[in-house]
């Protein structure tokens, strides 16, 4: 987050304005590439770090700070996915990436909700959603990187190439590569997102009545649930895959659960479920509806360490 300092050094510099201004871009595109708000913020972290680590001749040099800026959050992030297979290869149970809240939701909705930086705010739309963040967890970091920086951000080949060490041509077979995976999983989801807060209102409204038939009748029938406890919470370690066993596990749950409250919240851009238990944030659900308004995807996020922006604190 921006601290009070920071905003006054900026008006005072009409240089570091523009500097700080790019901190925006840039966490979005490392909480894309990464899936983790923590670990975009450690990006940008670093990446203004080596920015003042040059010279002011070296910095008045370059001529579009924005770009180099850019390049350097890129090179970090493909670094960091580079050795991300061990570290989830170590990691307890499923990976899923981090839930971000809509601020403006929490701000009308959430009494006691924490203030939000407008720079430190994740852009919501459909690169940012749940479906969307797993495909891209199945490439590999140069795919990512090059249909990330090509397909969201409109960065030209040439530019990608110089971010992935490849050539514009090789950028542009790992980016077509990569969309091809994005456009069949995006064939299977509804994008209507009203449609979808309805079929997860009903959702809700079925567990918290115990209705199983109800549960049943809104997942697909080859319907998965992935649950990312991390070690740090109490979670289903392999995926359950089928509308009667998840259904059932659902209500296991709600039958043996303390009191809790289901809220609806957009998650990642798109409707889903918070749990809340004792004030505390305890799970977060994001979802993914076919066109047949069918649940075909759950992912419950439960590791405490990924639930810290949805604090109410």
């Amino acid at each position: 987050m921006t601290s009070p300092s920071e905003g006054s050094a900026a008006r005072r510099d009409p240089a570091l304005a523009v500097i700080m201004s790019e901190r925006r871009q840039l966490l979005n595109l490392a909480y894309r590439l990464l899936g983790s708000l923590a670990d975009a913020e450690d990006v940008v972290q670093e990446t203004y770090t080596r920015w003042y680590a040059m010279t002011r001749a070296q910095r008045d040099a370059i001529e579009s700070p924005g770009a180099w800026l850019t390049r350097v959050a890129g090179r970090i992030c493909l670094n960091l996915l580079g050795s991300a297979r061990a570290r989830r290869e170590a990691y307890v149970g499923a990976w899923i990436p981090e839930p971000v809240p809509d601020p403006t939701e929490w701000a009308a909705g959430a009494a006691g909700g924490p203030g939000v930086d407008p720079a430190d705010r994740i852009t919501l739309d459909e690169s940012v959603t749940m479906a969307f963040l797993v495909v891209v967890e199945s490439m590999t970091p140069a795919e990512r990187v090059a249909f990330v920086l090509h397909d969201v951000f409109r960065y030209p080949f040439a530019e990608v190439a110089e971010i992935v060490g490849r050539s514009p041509a090789a950028c542009r077979q790992l980016a077509c590569s990569a969309r091809r995976r994005v456009t069949a999983a995006r064939a299977e989801t509804s994008p209507d997102v009203t449609r979808q807060a309805g079929v997860v209102r009903r959702f809700k409204a079925a567990w918290e009545a115990k209705d199983i038939e109800a549960l049943i009748a809104l997942l697909d029938p080859d319907a998965t649930a992935v649950s990312d406890g991390g070690g740090r919470a109490v979670a289903h370690p392999l995926p359950i895959e089928g509308a009667e066993r998840i259904a059932h596990l659902y209500l296991t749950i709600a039958r043996l659960a303390p009191p809790r409250r289901y809220l609806e919240r957009t998650v990642n851009g798109l409707p889903g479920l918070v749990v809340e238990s004792d004030g505390r944030i305890e799970t977060v659900f994001a979802f993914r509806v076919a066109d047949d308004d069918r649940i075909t995807h759950i992912w419950a996020v439960r590791n405490p360490d990924k639930l810290r922006s949805w604090e109410l604190t």
